[in-house]
């Protein structure tokens, strides 16, 4: 079903909808959203953009609920995010709604460097969910308190930068990502950060991996991150955080914080998983061989891990 929920960027004040500031923000009216997904479209910087919400049936339209938005990795959409991670068998089970932008060109602007197209061309992609999070809530209850976000690869780079030039977001949960670009002063956030040991995309100790091409011609991809334990300690620093303790089951290691008011910062790592989700079924051996894409992971169920930690952690005042 197609919902066209066309808005313009600037919206006047009183309208229900709200850009960056959901304390601000009433809750919408009974929701005219339909359960099961649907796909809508905005129009910002004079283009439209589309996504895909989810609503489980069982979800009631009156009570506010919390919102997860699924950023796509490159080459991906928000369909196929839909279908591979689990993520609406997870809402149908904790009563959430789950967004699914789709990035122009298959991929998000998160530095002048990264990534493809819309990085070349100076796509606003933080405008863009700024935009469709505002629409979401101004046709469904959503809780203000607890909105997150979380994505994979170039997804997972666009949660950091929501996390840097927003506070919209109580959470964020990136998945086989780095940080890109600047971060000079970000509002205090929750964390959780899944990644795989053998990563060879964004390598766990940092630094460029095997598809950066330093941000060059007309596909940009310039993926020079920190390495990612020291990432986690510099969000640990913007929350205020002790040093985190670690903890280790099979192959999976988590090293967690606990924050002042309520946050929390935590690093998962996988032995042995590439750049990948780990839990999803991935692709088959005939894909792994032809495209140099890594086999499934199934120590740890990312969505389900990405689920409770978000759960756990409201936006709270402090």
């Amino acid at each position: 079903m197609v919902l066209s929920l066309v808005a313009a960027l600037t919206l006047p004040t009183g309208c229900g909808l709200f850009r960056d500031d959901p304390e601000q923000h009433e809750v919408g009216p009974v929701s005219t959203v339909p359960t099961g997904s649907s796909t809508h479209t905005v129009v910002v910087d004079g283009q439209e953009r589309s996504f895909r919400l989810y609503r489980p049936a069982n979800l009631a339209g009156s009570t506010p609920a919390p919102l997860v938005l699924m950023l796509h990795g490159a080459l991906g959409t928000g369909s196929q995010a839909e279908t591979s991670y689990g993520w609406n068998a997870q809402a149908d089970r904790e009563d959430f709604v789950v967004a699914y932008p789709d990035g122009l060109s298959r991929s998000w602007a998160v530095s002048p460097d990264c990534c493809g197209p819309p990085a070349r061309d100076g796509v606003d992609d933080v405008a863009f969910i700024q935009q469709l999070v505002a629409t979401v809530a101004d046709q469904f209850p959503v809780d203000r308190t607890r909105i997150y976000a979380t994505g994979i690869s170039n997804g997972g780079m666009l949660a950091y930068r929501l996390a840097c030039d927003t506070t919209l977001f109580a959470a964020i949960g990136p998945v086989a990502a780095t940080q890109l670009g600047p971060c000079a002063s970000p509002a205090p956030i929750s964390v959780i950060h899944v990644h795989g040991t053998s990563d060879q995309t964004v390598p766990l100790s940092g630094g460029p991996g095997k598809r950066d091409n330093d941000g060059t011609g007309r596909n940009p991809v310039k993926i020079d991150g920190p390495p990612i334990p020291d990432l986690l300690g510099q969000w640990r620093t913007t929350d205020g955080c002790p040093a985190p303790t670690t903890t280790a089951s099979g192959l999976v290691r988590t090293s967690a914080a606990t924050c002042p008011g309520g946050r929390a910062v935590e690093l998962v790592t996988v032995d042995n998983a590439g750049h990948q989700w780990p839990g999803a079924a991935g692709p088959g051996p005939q894909a792994q061989r032809l495209l140099g894409l890594d086999p499934p992971a199934t120590a740890v169920n990312a969505t389900e891990t990405i689920w409770h930690f978000f759960d756990a952690h409201p936006r709270t005042g402090g």
